[in-house]
């Protein structure tokens, strides 16, 4: 409780920020193409739809969407477009609230007495006239209303941005999530509910003081909204921009990125990043530092299909990755976070199964979990080749509720991760891979090319390399992972640090 209040303040401004450029750029956007709209129906038909269409996609999708399409643009203009964080999470929250701001606009504008305007027309207003004298002043509650509507699923979307990098209550929610700390995600939820609830309650003073021409509730809340927006601009740290520590999106990440944190000295965590993300984030320099697995650099960044020797895939990998995206590979940290495919011992013993190849022939009875990106990845479809492993069913789950489903018996097999502490905790047991089909997937700490020759920040890292073995990362995950007596990514990065 006391950690997960510790970071609200930094991520209750940082939600703040964004939902309000967001709403502020929906508002910039919506308004005059809402005007636009209720002067031409007909032209404005197919854009409506668009905006319409945009509202039935996903904010996730959303805001995942915008990464590559930033990547893509920066490449062809040669700017420096970040890619990752504020950017992206702007552009697609912005989208997001475009819908009721121009609906409520068009219907504000399109449903005034006709007889009105005639009168505006008959004392000779222009058209500037009649629109700032007359139909602004009758449209404004309902487009107020529209403004309140965008307002409170900005602020609950916004959470989302976790995903792509950008700081927000999501941080909190989505690491609670993972690591089964309920007290974050509550945390995290009440904030961000809390926050669009105090949003709303101001919009709604706001609504009443145009609607019923009371002129101190539209102020109390119009100052009210803007002391809010000045204290979130104003309450932030200044200064030199730190290091940024990217991770993905499971327990192990959030500890590594916790304990290379406090190597820095203190540093942004850019946490819940699929891995194409982190990796593509890394070489853009939008993160300084994270911790990559060489099997996953070696099938999916460098599209490799052989199992060499751990050494030489580290090695080509250094070279490999420096040449082709600046990225400069500083070491293994020790252990192997390898995929593995897990069974409850008692169920693994009953059918007969030890080997992937036993697991081959009883599979097509049997129900198989996933992490939420496994089996769209080259791994998969190397072991699914070599021993033709067809399930039943297949589900795809966040590694908290993967873990869940097999030890409930919900599933009876589940890709597993080598270093997780839940295997021992819960009698599971590995099945070994006879034809080497899955690479290997020594933890490696990877550098950004902004950072790549900086010494001061490589002499800070550099005491992490070889200095991790399995066991004590099977024994931090566990601290974080268990049930009773649950400790916090940063207690277990502590213990990590001795």
């Amino acid at each position: 409780m006391t950690e997960a209040f510790a970071t609200l303040p930094q991520l209750l401004r940082a939600h703040l920020l964004l939902s309000a450029a967001a709403i502020g750029l929906a508002i910039l956007i919506g308004l005059p193409l809402a005007l636009w709209a209720a002067r031409h129906p007909r032209k404005a038909a197919p854009v409506m739809a668009l905006v319409s269409v945009v509202q039935t996609v996903p904010a996730l999708a959303l805001l995942a969407l915008f990464y590559p399409l930033l990547l893509a643009l920066g490449r062809a203009s040669g700017l420096a477009i970040p890619a990752l964080g504020f950017l992206p999470a702007l552009l697609a929250l912005a989208l997001y609230a475009l819908l009721p701001i121009m609906r409520n606009g068009v219907a504000a504008l399109t449903r005034i007495d006709p007889a009105i305007l005639e009168a505006a027309d008959g004392v000779g207003m222009t058209a500037w006239q009649k629109l700032r004298l007359v139909e602004a002043p009758l449209a404004m509650p309902v487009v107020v209303a529209g403004i309140r509507t965008a307002s409170v699923w900005t602020i609950g979307a916004a959470t989302l941005a976790t995903t792509v990098g950008q700081a927000s209550l999501g941080n909190l929610i989505f690491a609670g999530l993972q690591t089964e700390d309920w007290t974050r995600v509550l945390v995290g939820c009440v904030a961000a509910a809390g926050l669009a609830l105090i949003v709303d309650g101001l919009f709604v003073l706001v609504e009443s003081g145009v609607r019923k021409r009371v002129r101190w509730r539209l102020w109390l809340g119009g100052v009210a909204l803007a002391a809010g927006l000045v204290a979130a601009l104003t309450g932030g740290p200044s200064g030199e921009r730190t290091a940024v520590v990217g991770a993905k999106n499971f327990t192990e990440q959030y500890i590594l990125a916790a304990l290379i944190a406090d190597r820095l000295g203190g540093a942004e965590q850019r946490t819940g990043l699929g891995s194409a993300v982190a990796y593509r984030a890394l070489a853009g320099s939008d993160i300084d530092v994270y911790v990559d697995y060489a099997g996953t650099l070696w099938t999916n960044v460098l599209r490799r299909t052989d199992s060499p020797p751990a050494p030489e895939m580290i090695a080509t990998l250094g070279r490999e990755l420096k040449a082709r995206d600046g990225v400069r590979l500083v070491g293994a940290l020790g252990f192997e976070n390898a995929y593995a495919f897990a069974m409850r011992r008692d169920r693994a013993k009953a059918l007969g199964i030890a080997t992937l190849a036993d697991l081959a022939r009883r599979a097509p009875a049997l129900r198989f979990g996933t992490d939420l990106e496994f089996t769209d990845r080259p791994e998969w479809r190397a072991v699914e080749q070599a021993y033709g492993l067809r399930f039943a069913s297949r589900t795809s789950y966040s590694p908290t509720f993967m873990y869940r489903a097999v030890g409930d018996g919900t599933v009876d097999v589940i890709s597993a991760f080598s270093s997780d502490g839940r295997i021992a905790a819960q009698d599971l047991v590995i099945l070994t891979d006879p034809k080497a089909a899955l690479p290997r997937y020594d933890a490696v700490l990877l550098v950004s090319p902004a950072r790549a020759d900086d010494p001061a920040f490589l002499t800070r890292l550099r005491p992490l390399v070889g200095a991790i073995p399995v066991e004590a990362m099977r024994g931090a995950n566990l601290m974080v992972d268990r049930d009773d007596d649950k400790r916090s990514p940063e207690e277990a990065a502590r213990t990590l640090a001795r």
